[in-house]
């Protein structure tokens, strides 16, 4: 039996099967934040999440730990934007295994998101489909969460990332002040920003990644990451995702921008708003849920397609970042050698569970060793 047949097998799988699959997924989301806030506000809370997952020190350097992004972490393994969007638990979440945690995606205005309900799951596909449309309180709101973490000490060294998207009331002609609005209030806490140009359920916002609508968004926020390191003397890296559905010679258009305007590198990829002939869900179901960006295994082909591609265009120190479809070790051990630097996943986790983001980390450690 592998680790992974027994995850599944396992006490999560129960939990997962007779409780919070059939809760909404929003609602079992909205209970798993308050647990991992609770249990992380516990004295001794940090160190219990890790020795109840049997997860290394996410802070602790190793032998084999690689500097990206000005840091050192033990896993190359992240958690994806979208899981906590308004930074209420990263520290939580790196005690669970991750090496780094991307928090958003944050706008420059509090909105409420898509009407519900707007997150489903396609079980037999270990997959979702979300429209959640950006539902977040605001980047006034995340700076004050984040300078609250960042004061202590583990919230020094974490490596959180912050993904930034476009207010939905806000003019597609208006996105660049949006943007930079946010990135001026949360690049003094971020470790690095992610400019998200490719979520599929805000209105008009992946038409933002045609490189004429892309450059001013992608300048203002470099310009207020450059400013924010002339004051707190550290570089505060800018990447910018991308989507999977978009084509080949428009990936290499985004990698030259990327080199014309100084970015530190991509994020590859988001969703995708395909369906694909092999999903196991019955077309029935699909057409009821509707529009929305699907994630889960499905999008690995593309996504390795897209980092390839990135790779073979970006210079050697450009960063990238392979998200969309990573489930076990030699799927994060696969992205590194074809040339990511970090991995990032997200919806294995609602499947496998918290023991996840530490159990990939103790296997890529025997990878390693091998």
């Amino acid at each position: 039996m592998t680790s992974d047949d027994t995850t599944r097998r396992g006490p999560y799988a129960v939990l997962f099967r007779h409780v919070l699959s059939r809760l909404d997924p929003e609602q079992a989301h909205r209970l798993t934040m308050r647990a991992l806030a609770g249990a992380h506000g516990l004295p001794g809370g940090p160190r219990l999440l890790r020795a109840l997952f049997s997860t290394p020190d996410p802070m602790r350097e190793s032998g084999g730990a690689r500097r990206v992004l000005g840091a050192a972490r033990r896993s190359p393994l992240g958690l994806a934007a979208g899981f906590d969007k308004d930074g209420e638990v990263p520290l939580a979440l790196l005690d669970l295994g991750f090496g780094h945690v991307e928090v958003g995606t944050v706008t420059a205005k509090a909105q409420p998101g898509n009407p519900r309900p707007r997150s489903f799951r396609l079980v037999e596909d270990r997959a979702l489909i979300n429209r959640m449309g950006f539902n977040n309180h605001g980047a006034q709101a995340l700076a004050r969460r984040l300078a609250k973490a960042r004061r202590t000490e583990s919230g020094q060294r974490a490596l959180i990332g912050v993904n930034i998207g476009k207010s939905k009331i806000t003019a597609l002609e208006d996105a660049a002040e949006d943007y930079r609005f946010s990135a001026r209030l949360l690049a003094p806490y971020a470790s690095y920003l992610a400019v998200n140009v490719s979520s599929p359920n805000t209105p008009g916002l992946r038409d933002l990644q045609s490189v004429e609508m892309l450059r001013p968004i992608l300048e203002a926020v470099v310009e207020e990451a450059d400013a924010a390191r002339v004051r707190l003397r550290r570089e505060v890296p800018v990447l910018v995702k991308i989507a999977p559905d978009l084509h080949d010679e428009d990936v290499r258009a985004v990698a030259q921008l990327a080199i014309e305007v100084g970015l530190a590198g991509v994020i590859a990829t988001n969703t995708t708003i395909a369906r694909p002939d092999t999903l196991a869900a019955r077309p029935a179901q699909i057409a009821q849920i509707g529009a929305g960006g699907l994630s889960g295994p499905m999008l690995a082909e593309r996504s390795m397609q897209v980092l390839r591609l990135l790779r073979s265009h970006l210079p050697a120190d450009s960063v990238i970042i392979s998200c969309g479809g990573v489930t076990t070790a030699q799927d994060v051990r696969d992205r590194l050698e074809a040339g990511a630097d970090l991995v990032q996943g997200y919806t294995a986790m609602i499947y496998e569970g918290p023991s996840w983001p530490g159990r990939l980390a103790r296997e890529l450690d025997e990878l390693d060793a091998r």
